[in-house]
């Protein structure tokens, strides 16, 4: 390799460097300035110009949104639809991937080829149908009434069908030998063998579902069962609406998340690279 070419793929290096930078300034920017805009008084939020730093610096707002607000009990809500939902989510498709793998049964090929095409029809199709069968069940503004039509992510049951399909054939087969059941099957062989993807799967589930917001935003309409993600359009005063209450409840609203996906960064994007995998 001469000279001329290490400095020309320096030079390209170095442009997709000082791009990347660019890219990831513009990208945090928003995060920066509604943080930032969180600790404002409100008549510097309003200002008709730019301001990167806050002039007088104010907590007031976060405690305006921890005790003049319903925030713990939309917190409650959230943990417990977004955890009901993954677990729910998580060990269905677990089964079902584990089935259409493993096992042979009337109407499987169906079965399978139904869940691929599911992928054609976007959630928000869906909101109708959902609507109408959770107030007929008269499950509206209710835990379940928001966990139940969050449960369907067909990209999780083929994640764990083409894991189950990559296990070794010898496993199965010694332990039909030894008269193993496929309860036995399942949870001794094939379930020990994918916490990784399960771990990632089901953190990444969590975070669909903490986010989650049009359909608890239509499922919902007592403020005491909200999500914190509907929950934070809520904060308003007498006085009508002001942007750094709202925006201080926000970033209270996705602390959560931040944490999880700073905890489990590894995990996070094992699971996307599995499901852009499966959608390319």
């Amino acid at each position: 390799m001469t000279p001329t070419t290490v400095r020309r793929i320096n030079w390209v290096g170095g442009i997709f460097t000082v791009l990347t930078v660019i890219i990831a300034v513009l990208w945090a920017f928003p995060i920066y300035w509604g943080i930032v805009s969180s600790l404002k008084p409100e008549d510097e939020v309003v200002r008709p110009y730019i301001e990167l730093w806050p002039e007088t610096l104010t907590f007031r707002h976060y405690w305006f949104a921890l005790t003049q607000t319903q925030i713990g009990s939309w917190y409650i809500n959230s943990v417990v639809t977004a955890v009901g939902v993954t677990v729910l989510t998580v060990s269905t498709s677990l089964f079902a991937g584990y089935a259409i793998s493993q096992l042979r049964f009337p109407g499987r090929t169906v079965l399978w080829w139904l869940i691929l095409a599911s992928f054609m029809v976007p959630t928000q199709v869906l909101i109708i149908n959902h609507f109408v069968l959770m107030a007929n069940m008269s499950l509206l503004n209710s835990w379940a009434g928001i966990i139940l039509p969050q449960l369907i992510h067909p990209v999780i049951i083929i994640v764990y069908k083409q894991f189950f399909d990559q296990v070794p054939k010898d496993f199965r087969e010694a332990a039909a030998m030894d008269n193993a059941s496929e309860w036995n099957v399942l949870f001794k062989i094939y379930i020990p063998m994918n916490w990784g993807v399960t771990t990632a799967l089901s953190i990444v589930t969590f975070i669909w579902a903490w986010n989650a917001f049009l359909w608890p935003f239509l499922a919902v309409t007592r403020t005491e069962m909200m999500t914190i993600t509907v929950g934070i359009t809520q904060v308003y005063d007498a006085f009508g609406v002001y942007y750094a209450q709202q925006l201080a409840a926000a970033v209270l609203a996705g602390i959560p998340v931040a944490l999880a996906y700073l905890l489990f960064q590894r995990k996070v994007t094992q699971a996307i690279t599995l499901s852009a995998g499966i959608k390319g």
